[in-house]
């Protein structure tokens, strides 16, 4: 038995001075109590003071109403923007003093074509022209009904290449659409490496050398390459140039920051096939089959970046017909392709990374069209309503500067075309409104069920290597 023995001395209990439980929360309800009869008290006298003064009207409240609106929409403005810029530029600051590495996997690069006769020779060209020496090209004849087989058969067997010969292969198959082509061309493949592009895109020489170092981390499952338009010159066709620079390739900037670009462009994807496989190819029941097979390479847990020096030229519609009906099959599709990872976009608990991406993309392809068009018809609307018809110049002149702004970083950081500078003037106001519209139209008819087909671009092929 243990004794043990207190010093009553050396513990003075004084009772004034201990602290019963009750009395902090008394002093805190206090302390509130007071602050807010304070609080309440200055409100009150600021409500009474300014009551007389104010006049209340449907007109007023409109107008405080209509400032409070786009205020939020320029918050929401700004934060999308220059929080794309602040990620776009990490990345970039990162990729710059990257090292090159000593990996040369062998690669096959897989065309797809259907009726591409007047663009395939120009393609399989450029690919001749690689400074790459591991690689092969695997042309898939898709069914075409022109003279694309007999164009491709010419280049059947080996060719001479940048450093050694290129083998050329060629497979006939009946029309099933360009996710059916790739998937044959991935079958016949056994190189460790693929690439995907289209049949009317070129690539440039460096391609195949910048993508493939990004595999040496063992988590890059794909790597998204650079696209741009070559068939430059025209008004439209040069303001799709500025939006790819801007909208897309930006974007794909900031999203490889974190290694979760959400969409690998058509005209260059560079996959590791055992991830292509892995994630059951491609699927043909969307009309965006490559932001399908980007989604679920995503959902398999591997990461996915951009390539800024792997560069694919691609000939952009010319006809504004022809560019709605494009921006129609893509927001179709990619609205279909998120809805095949609802199981995902409902529950961050699976993969929190992609969630974002999903709510990311839906919030582009559903909120941001409406919320665009709505606040630029909104807003001019009131103005002429209520005599502020000035306020618009300054509205336009505002949103064209934040443009300005945005183009002359993404052309420096891509040593582009400057003179394409000039487009951000009228780029949201003009372009991106038209464009918002096609996509608000094509997200309707989506959730409304509507039969969708999706005719081929007319090419005009006047590429020059």
């Amino acid at each position: 038995m243990l004794n043990y023995t207190v010093n009553r001395r050396s513990i003075p209990i004084v009772n004034d001075g201990i602290k019963k439980p009750g009395d902090d929360k008394g002093k805190k309800y206090l302390k509130r109590i007071i602050i807010s009869g304070l609080f309440s008290i200055l409100f009150l006298y600021i409500i009474i003071y300014t009551l007389p003064k104010t006049i209340l009207s449907t007109s007023s409240l409109l107008e405080h109403s209509v400032t409070a609106a786009l205020i939020i929409f320029l918050v929401v403005l700004l934060f999308r923007y220059f929080s794309t810029l602040f990620f776009a530029y990490l990345y970039l600051n990162k990729y710059t003093f990257k090292h090159a590495v000593n990996y040369h996997p062998f690669i096959s690069i897989i065309i797809p074509v259907f009726n591409e006769e007047k663009m395939i020779k120009n393609s399989i060209s450029s690919l001749l022209g690689l400074n790459y020496e591991n690689y092969e090209i695997i042309i898939v004849n898709d069914g075409s009904t022109d003279k694309t087989k007999d164009e491709a058969e010419k280049f059947v067997g080996l060719h001479k290449g940048k450093f050694n010969e290129i083998k050329i292969s060629l497979i006939n198959k009946p029309h099933g659409g360009k996710s059916t082509a790739l998937n044959a061309g991935i079958r016949y493949s056994q190189a460790e490496i693929v690439v995907c592009m289209d049949g009317d895109s070129m690539l440039s020489p460096n391609s195949l050398k910048y993508a493939v170092r990004h595999f040496v981390d063992p988590r890059i499952g794909a790597v998204a390459g650079n696209v741009k338009v070559f068939n430059r010159g025209k008004f439209l066709t040069d303001l799709q140039a500025l939006e790819y620079l801007e909208g897309l390739n930006l974007v794909r900037n900031a999203q490889s920051f974190f290694k979760l670009v959400n969409i690998i462009p058509g005209p260059i994807g560079i996959f590791r096939r055992e991830v292509i496989l892995n994630a059951g190819f491609y699927s043909n029941d969307t009309f965006a089959e490559d932001a399908d097979l980007t989604l679920k390479i995503l959902s398999k847990k591997w990461k996915v970046c951009y390539e800024p020096n792997s560069i694919s030229y691609t000939e952009a519609p010319e006809k504004l017909q022809q560019l709605l009906r494009q921006r129609y099959r893509w927001t179709r599709g990619i609205l279909q392709s998120i809805k095949k990872q609802k199981k995902i976009l409902l529950n961050p608990l699976i993969s929190f990374g992609n969630t974002i991406i999903l709510w990311t993309m839906f919030y582009e392809a559903l909120i941001w069209p409406i919320m665009n068009i709505t606040a630029n018809l909104f807003f001019i609307t009131v103005a002429l309503a209520f005599g502020y018809t000035s306020l618009i110049f300054f509205w336009w002149a505002a949103l064209a500067f934040l443009d300005l702004v945005i183009a002359i970083y993404c052309i420096a950081a891509e040593k582009e075309e400057f003179r394409i500078v000039a487009y951000a003037l009228i780029y949201r106001i003009f372009f991106i409104l038209i464009i918002d519209v096609c996509k608000t139209f094509s997200t309707i008819e989506e959730f409304l069920g509507f039969k969708m087909t999706w005719k081929k671009l007319d090419r005009i092929g006047t590429a020059k290597i």
